[in-house]
Formats: C-alpha cells, structure tokens, sequence
C-alpha cells in the first residue's frame, strides 16, 4: 500500500497506544483487540491496514459515538509520540513544534507525507490523501490538535480543518464542535490551519518525560567536552539545540553565537580543536547516551543527531567506536 509520496504507509508501535488507553477509558474487555495490540512493542511498525482494522472494530463496540475517533485521539499522551512529543514540547514556540513534527512525522507513518504552508495571515499542516481511512484520519489529526493546545500556553482553536473523506451532517457536526472552527469534507487534502499569528504561541516545558531527554542530552555534551569553558559549553548547548533540525552548520551556529564564522574557527582552534572534530565528538556522545535509553529507537537517534539516515549514523558511530550502534546497545548495561 503506497502514498502518493512513492513509499509503504505504516504507524509506529507506540501510536496503538491511543487505541489501549481508550479501551481502558471505556472499560471495554475486548480480549481479542487487546491480544492483537499486545503483539507490537513500541518500535514495532503496524501495517496500516492492521491499525485501520484496529480501530474500526474497536469502534464499533461503542456505536453510539458518532465521531470515535475524536474521542480515541483526545486521549493524547506524550508516550504515544515518542521522540516527537518530547522534541515538540521542548520547541519554544508553534512554529518549531510543527517543524518538528514534519522532520519527524516518518517515525510514525514511514515516510514523510505533511508539507507546512505559510501565507501572510495562514499557516497550514496539509497531507497528501493516503489509505489510512477515515476514523485513523480523524484520530490521527485529533490527537495532533489535542497535544498542540495541551502543551501550549494559547488554547485557541484551529482557523480550519479539512478531510478528504465524506461526512454525514451530524458527523460533520460532532466535528465542529470538537475542533472548535468550521470543518470541510470531501477536501483535496486533509489540513489543520491556524492563524499564522499563533505561529509564536509559547509551549508549556513542563513534561517530566521531555526533563529526562534533555538530562541526558545535558550529561552527554559534559562528557563529550570535560573539560570545556564557557565558550564551548554555549557551542555544545546551540548545536544540541541544532542537530534535532538536520541542517547543522557552522554558518549557522556562528550566526546564533552572534559571531562571524571564522571568529568562530579561531574560537575552536585556541581550545584545541576542528568544527569537524566538535560535531563528531559531540554525536558520540550523545549517541552513547542515547544508546542506553531502550526506548529509543536507532531511527529515532539518527534523526536526534541530525542524521537523515539510519545507514549514516550507523556508518558514523562505526567510525567513532568500531561497532555498531546494535552491539554497543547489547553490551551497554540495561
């Protein structure tokens, strides 16, 4: 089963999770739903068509709901998201949190499908049209609002919501009054808009799983530079800050140091080191700390490192310790 993106559509392990907590709301038995869920761990893909077949027979244990899979999606914890939740709970504001989510929505659905647009007044999340099916699509997008406003300090509503597929009057209806603003069917694309002022909303920070990411980011930058001075430790926490993004740069970085490039080199080079020697050093670090956290994923802490790749940070950290991160993980004690 393809997108129009060209690549195989799957969710990520810890998404059923929304479907178990609901199941537990509901104080719903569901035996053999629970003992098909229980086949996947956290890191496990789920073929969408499992998860659609999932939901949709959940869904009919309650058929008095008229839109489920709102209800199922409002039920958004940050350890349904990973990675993701924690990294779009330490941005600082809405814009970086939908940054994040467009990096790192392929940890959840395989392949990169959202693409952010922004005009002068709007701003947009939309995906191309997919096979995921009409209650995953209307889960999958309530939980991204539910989260968005949860952790942000403005819990103003979406400007627009669109599906692709088709809608009675009450459904529609149901929507609207969950989301809060108009909601269109039948669309081209499924699209959550907001007003591109909100774009600047601060987030919450206060998730004591995102405290625990960032320790141990933190505890890696000191092992990584022991002996660093006030000017590496402000390099460390901007790339820190950086890498996540995937288009680290020493332009980039002199630039949030308020410094020219080379004043930045010379910099590197009075404490003994390259730009070069600094970033690798760096990812070793974190990766080894991140190694030792099993709930992280390799995919994941390639992406954390500012990897594209899963092949390149593993050709990376062969290079850094001569094994792979797989064997490091093995030997590193639980």
């Amino acid at each position: 089963m393809n997108s129009s993106s060209g690549g195989p559509i799957r969710v990520t392990g810890a998404w059923t999770g929304l479907l178990s907590d609901w199941l537990d709301r509901e104080q719903l038995a569901a035996p053999a739903i629970r003992a098909r869920l229980a086949r996947y761990a956290p890191d496990d893909p789920v073929p969408v068509r499992d998860w659609r077949m999932l939901l949709e027979q959940a869904t009919q244990l309650r058929p008095a709901l008229e839109a489920p899979g709102l209800v199922i999606g409002s039920g958004v914890m940050p350890h349904h998201v990973g990675v993701l939740g924690y990294l779009v709970l330490a941005s600082d504001t809405l814009a970086e949190a939908m940054a994040a989510y467009q990096r790192y929505e392929r940890l959840f659905y395989g392949i990169n499908i959202a693409e952010v647009r922004i005009t002068h007044d709007q701003a947009q999340l939309r995906w191309v049209p997919t096979e995921t099916g009409p209650i995953a699509d209307e889960t999958a997008i309530a939980a991204l609002v539910t989260f968005i406003q949860r952790q942000s300090l403005n819990n103003a509503p979406p400007s627009r919501v669109c599906f692709v597929h088709t809608a009675s009057v009450a459904h529609a209806r149901a929507c609207e009054d969950f989301f809060r603003c108009p909601v269109e069917f039948g669309s081209s694309h499924t699209v959550v808009q907001f007003p591109t002022a909100l774009l600047a909303t601060p987030m919450r920070h206060h998730e004591p799983g995102l405290r625990a990411l960032l320790d141990r980011q933190a505890q890696a930058l000191l092992k990584a530079l022991p002996d660093s001075n006030a000017f590496d430790q402000a390099v460390q926490q901007v790339l820190l800050r950086q890498l996540p993004d995937g288009n680290v740069h020493i332009d980039k970085v002199a630039s949030a140091l308020h410094q020219s490039t080379r004043t930045l080199q010379r910099r590197l080079a009075d404490s003994g080191m390259t730009w070069q020697q600094l970033l690798d050093r760096t990812r070793e670090q974190l990766a080894r700390q991140y190694l030792h956290d099993r709930g992280l994923s390799l995919a994941e802490i390639a992406l954390l490192l500012g990897y594209s790749e899963q092949s390149t940070f593993i050709r990376a950290f062969r290079r850094w310790v001569g094994t792979t991160p797989l064997a490091f993980r093995r030997k590193a004690p639980a």
